[in-house]
């Protein structure tokens, strides 16, 4: 309990106590001759400055200031306008370059691989077709 409160109670009980037992004090009628309290001393009133306690050469920052620097910022207008403005185009196997590098390793970003040619030639010979049967099945080859 605060001191105040404790001697806001007190005085109630004094004054309670008082008028039902003894009556009122002789003398003291009227408010003008009764023993004044001292004055409550008001703490000054704090300025726009002084708000807060702060580290000395701190600066108090504003939420809102801050909410406002960290909110992300579109740059479309800005960067459409830089390209438009440029007239420089980069070569189709620098820009292909680039958008292989920029692809994932996922196979749907992957383009579709092309398949190789197969040559319709055989390799072997009838000579070694004719000469494989010889060893293999005996004399089958001549007839």
């Amino acid at each position: 309990m605060s001191a105040s409160l404790l001697r806001k109670g007190l005085e109630l009980l004094e004054t309670a106590a008082g008028k039902w037992a003894a009556g009122h004090q002789p003398g003291l009628s009227s408010p003008q001759q009764r023993p004044r309290k001292a004055p409550k001393r008001r703490k000054a009133a704090r300025g726009p400055g002084r708000d807060k306690t702060t580290v000395k050469g701190k600066v108090t920052k504003s939420a809102i200031e801050e909410y406002r620097k960290h909110q992300a910022v579109d740059h479309l207008k800005k960067n459409l306008q830089y390209m438009t403005k440029s007239r420089f185009t980069a070569d189709k196997t620098i820009t292909q370059q680039v958008l292989n590098h920029n692809r994932g390793r996922k196979s749907r970003d992957r383009p579709p691989e092309k398949p190789k040619k197969k040559s319709e030639g055989t390799v072997f010979t009838e000579e070694d077709f004719r000469k494989f049967e010889r060893e293999y099945f005996g004399r089958a080859g001549t007839v």
